[in-house]
């Protein structure tokens, strides 16, 4: 089941939305109005969390940075000597 957000659809200029949260199946069709009070809603498209692995899979290797060139910023400036 997921969790989806939706909105109330203001019928009045200057009235808020209200937001509220359903959990649904995706094959669910959305909501078209709130189940409590009827009001027309629609469905808020929002951020994702990102990729959520498998308890156990393996993580692929990170890449190792590249290391720095002559015209980097660690390379560039004045040298302070070292105490």
């Amino acid at each position: 089941m997921a969790t989806y957000v939706y909105e109330t659809i203001p019928r009045q200029p200057g009235e808020v939305p209200r937001r509220f949260e359903v959990m649904q199946s995706m094959k669910d069709a959305p909501l078209e109005r709130h189940p409590d009070t009827g009001e027309p809603v629609r469905r808020v498209i929002t951020g994702g969390y990102g990729l959520i692995e498998k308890a156990g899979a393996k993580s692929p290797a990170a890449v190792p940075a590249a290391p720095c060139s002559p015209g980097c910023a660690c390379h560039s400036g004045p040298r302070i000597p070292a105490a």
